[in-house]
């Protein structure tokens, strides 16, 4: 070997040796997703509670692209249901903008989807474990084949999935309509359970017709859109969605529920306003077939 040859071995091997540090200090810094490093107590954070929303601005295109993959978003969550993977993530992307342009939370019970509506609100079971949350879809994702959800860390941390990233779930989505009237009745603190379960009041069955004074006489004559017809009365609010429902389904409508005054102290389910006689009597008609009758009432 020349010495230089030697020369340019050592140069060589200086740089090399020089080099490593900035090597290793730079693979030290790249960021990595996890859990955040401080204790979360998830027992603490509720599930999300399901209720109407209009659709996000943003993340419901008619389609888009990801990774040479297109994916179609759904014009709705109706009875959908699907079985797979779910992952989670956290720290790298707290506080960015998801994909329906609200900041992720890694904290707050949310999720990524790759084709339901944004929002929709699911319920996810471990079908480990058994365990269940409810969460609210506002992102796109996952993209790593054969997942189908991706939790905050948080709702993974609920679903006692955080140490090994991925678990088998089941997510169903959930009607907000549904689940009010099943989980949300209005709060009665002191129940007595003797007390006989509340039954349905059709205006029909009331002690009293209603007494309309002069005014409502008079508006009634000069302002007959104004005219409704009353199906029922109600002291719970859900009891009237019920039956606003069912009305809907048998195509009745348009339908309201009044709020409780001091005057009438229960929600009231009206059909109406009735524009004509003709109107009138086709809902007439419409109601009976169902076994309903109505009073006709006047208001704003």
């Amino acid at each position: 070997m020349t010495l230089r040859a030697g020369r340019v071995i050592a140069f060589t091997t200086l740089l090399i040796m020089l080099s490593s540090p900035l090597l290793i200090t730079s693979c030290s810094n790249v960021k990595r997703d996890g859990a955040p490093s401080f204790h979360v107590d998830a027992t603490k954070v509720p599930n999300a509670t399901p209720k109407l929303e209009p659709l996000s601005k943003f993340g419901n295109m008619s389609s888009y692209k990801v990774k040479g993959q297109r994916y179609y978003p759904r014009k709705s969550s109706q009875n959908f249901e699907q079985v797979g993977i779910a992952s989670w993530y956290g720290t790298l992307f707290h506080d960015r903008k998801t994909s329906s342009g609200e900041p992720y939370d890694m904290l707050g019970m949310t999720a990524a989807h790759k084709t339901l509506p944004l929002p929709t609100y699911v319920e996810v079971t471990n079908l480990k474990n058994q365990r269940k949350i409810i969460v609210r879809v506002n992102d796109r994702g996952p993209f790593k084949p054969g997942r189908i959800i991706d939790l905050s860390f948080v709702a993974a941390k609920k679903l006692g999935m955080t140490g090994r990233g991925t678990a088998p779930v089941r997510i169903k989505a959930i009607d907000p309509i549904q689940y009010a009237l099943k989980y949300r009745p209005l709060p009665d603190r002191h129940i007595n359970p003797n007390k006989p379960k509340p039954q349905r009041i059709y205006a029909e069955n009331t002690a009293r017709a209603p007494v309309h004074s002069y005014q409502e006489m008079w508006r009634a004559k000069h302002h007959p859109q104004l005219a409704y017809l009353e199906v029922g009365q109600f002291r719970r609010l859900a009891q009237a969605l019920t039956l606003k429902q069912e009305l809907f389904k048998a195509a009745i409508q348009p339908i309201r529920i009044s709020s409780r005054t001091s005057r009438h102290p229960y929600y009231r389910v009206q059909v109406g306003p009735i524009k004509s006689i003709t109107m009138e009597t086709r809902l007439l008609k419409q109601l009976k077939t169902l076994g309903m009758n109505a009073n006709k009432v006047y208001g704003a």
